[in-house]
């Protein structure tokens, strides 16, 4: 009986020996891998570039008609005659529309009638006063007279003309506003007329932009319905004053539209361009790390033959579409992780993926400048 439980107590201790033994090798294998050094992060690059830059102020607008009204009437009446159709292009000076004129026509019948017995009398006047028959006040009385008809039947007249309106300038007409045989008051909206080749784009700037504008300088503008579709204009005029309360200047761009596509009233994008500027540094805009105490980047560095990823603060300027223009902190050439940096630790080696985000000392094509805000550190509204 006890040289039973001696061997059964032989088999429990082997058994615990064993998977102790098994235990401590798992526990060794483990230190081992975590003692070995961590595998280098994988991280993409960019090359920061040298490129030709068409730095531009960014603005909203606001699209206006060089000329645009609501064409009304001056005198009162009845509308006789509609001349038009909604949407029509019409010349200066063609009819819109006539007011019944009978009354007015029959009232300047007797003006005329009147004029003409004021001229028989002044004759007979003036060749009695000759042979002394009539005294010089009778004559000039007369002469007064014959004046006053003559001004009268000019009144009627300019009434009867202001009873066809006309086109004031050559336009697209908008929708009709009133009916045939609508009486109309003074001042009644008939039709709105604008002129739309060419038409103005009014936007604003901030004051501190005033000595980089000038009249005639280029523009460009984009609105909403043609998004891929660029208006090249120039500034037409500048406001001498500038706003008191928001501290910013009004501009008004012209801009040929010979398809009628720009619309009074439309949004716009504007870009105010400026001088090119050759060789600006630009990196991607996945590269720059953004904080409120600067911006930063990992700059790759050769230390022992290995790339080394170091934290350099960067200024950065001008955005346009995906690329930053760089003030300051990088030169033309220098690798920059554009992918990979929150894994990342100042001095940490890395490993480079063999595609670049970017070529090295890559440069746009001269006939196609890039084109953004202003390289001076302005962000595009």
């Amino acid at each position: 009986m006890f040289l039973r439980f001696l061997l059964v107590l032989l088999f429990l201790a082997a058994v615990a020996g064993g998977l102790a033994y098994l235990k401590y090798g798992q526990i060794q294998r483990d230190m081992a891998k975590f003692s070995q050094p961590m595998p280098a992060p994988t991280v993409t690059v960019a090359t920061v570039r040298a490129t030709r830059w068409e730095p531009a102020l960014e603005a909203v607008g606001t699209v206006q008609a060089v000329h645009g009204v609501d064409v009304s009437n001056e005198v009162a009446g009845q509308v006789k005659e509609i001349r038009f159709e909604s949407g029509a292009q019409v010349r200066a000076g063609d009819v819109l529309l006539r007011l019944d004129d009978a009354v007015d026509r029959a009232d300047l019948e007797g003006l005329v009638a009147a004029e003409k017995l004021a001229e028989i009398k002044l004759a007979r006047n003036r060749t009695l006063l000759r042979d002394r028959a009539v005294s010089q006040g009778d004559f000039d009385e007369s002469s007064a007279q014959l004046d006053q008809a003559r001004a009268q039947v000019k009144a009627k007249q300019a009434t009867i003309d202001k009873k066809t309106i006309r086109a004031p300038f050559t336009g697209q007409l908008g929708i009709r506003q009133v009916d045939l045989g609508q009486y109309l008051k003074e001042g009644s909206p008939i039709v709105s007329l604008q002129a739309l080749d060419p038409v103005y784009v009014d936007y604003t700037l901030p004051e501190r932009h005033l000595s980089d504008l000038s009249a005639g300088q280029g523009v460009r503008v984009r609105a909403a319905p043609y998004p891929d579709q660029t208006f090249e204009g120039s500034i037409r005029a500048i406001s001498p004053g500038i706003d008191r309360g928001t501290r910013t200047v009004v501009i008004r761009g012209q801009f040929k539209n010979p398809d009628l596509k720009l619309r009074p009233g439309m949004f716009a994008r504007v870009s105010t361009l400026l001088p090119v500027q050759d060789g600006v540094p630009t990196l991607p805009r996945e590269a720059i790390t953004y904080n409120t105490y600067g911006d930063s980047v990992f700059l790759i560095e050769e230390k022992d033959g290995k790339p080394i990823a170091q934290r350099r603060q960067v200024k950065t300027g001008a955005v346009r579409g995906d690329e930053v223009a760089v003030l300051s902190g990088l030169v033309p050439g220098d690798r920059v992780v554009s992918a990979g940096q929150v894994k990342l630790r100042n001095g940490q080696e890395v490993a480079i993926q063999a595609t670049e985000a970017a070529q090295p000392g890559g440069h746009s094509p001269p006939d196609e400048p890039q084109r953004g805000a202003a390289a001076d550190g302005t962000e595009p509204k």
